[in-house]
């Protein structure tokens, strides 16, 4: 790797950590004192009430299941076990499963120090669910599994369209699935904003983590040889 280009990887990651640390205590800090950003939490839900429809509502499920406690599960696995066959190394699907497993455990951290409540119970629309509302773990596991999958494949190649496009769709993939949970009435805004703050520190961390090994093991190799060729032949 250049070192201009492992220098411009470090310094988007450390980009993405200090913006994702401000974005969730700023979010954080209004859910607690009920301002901020969690002020608009009650129109966004109000808003939403009057999109409701038979055909959206049967998007918005699909949606969620997708990107669900069980479905997600399973379509990481089936990507990891393909992806690690396909390319004949385990880097990738492990940077990949680390990811998505840190986000599992941070959010079930939050869940239960913030311990906030969802919206009213007679505006879901998939069944009643009780358990706390910050942040949103089915947005989180989304976030994670778009935006490291979509890093890990485009910074593997030279083409900047590519790139572009890949986390664009990443992108919408975000959207519609923060908006399948308020839709549904599982979550407010501010839980899917601190979903998306926390998976830019996984993502950060995942980008300096994976610039480190990218950039260390040529040099490991490049010094294994030269100690080869310095050893006394037979």
């Amino acid at each position: 790797m250049e070192p201009g280009a492992r220098k411009r990887l470090y310094r988007t990651a450390v980009l993405l950590i200090g913006l994702g640390v401000v974005l969730f205590v700023a979010t954080l800090l209004g859910v607690l004192q009920g301002n901020g950003l969690a002020a608009v939490d009650g129109s966004v839900r109000d808003w939403l009430l009057t999109l409701r429809s038979e055909p959206l509502t049967g998007v918005m499920i699909f949606l969620a299941v997708i990107f669900g406690p069980v479905a997600l599960p399973i379509i990481v696995l089936v990507v990891n076990v393909v992806w690690g066959f396909a390319a004949k190394h385990a880097w990738r699907p492990i940077v990949l499963a680390a990811a998505m497993l840190s986000g599992v455990l941070i959010s079930q951290i939050i869940l239960q120090i913030v311990r906030r409540s969802r919206p009213p119970v007679e505006l879901m629309l998939f069944g009643a669910d009780h358990t706390f509302s910050f942040p949103s773990g089915h947005v989180l596991g989304a976030c994670d599994f778009l935006l490291v999958t979509a890093f890990l494949i485009f910074s593997r190649r030279k083409n900047p369209r590519a790139a572009v496009l890949g986390f664009v769709g990443a992108g919408v993939g975000i959207i519609l699935a923060a908006l399948s949970r308020l839709y549904l009435g599982y979550h407010w805004l501010s839980d899917a904003l601190a979903s998306i703050s926390l998976s830019l520190v996984i993502l950060g961390a995942a980008i300096a983590l994976d610039t480190w090994r990218t950039a260390r093991i040529p040099g490991e190799r490049i010094t294994g040889e030269l100690s080869k060729a310095d050893a006394p032949g037979d």
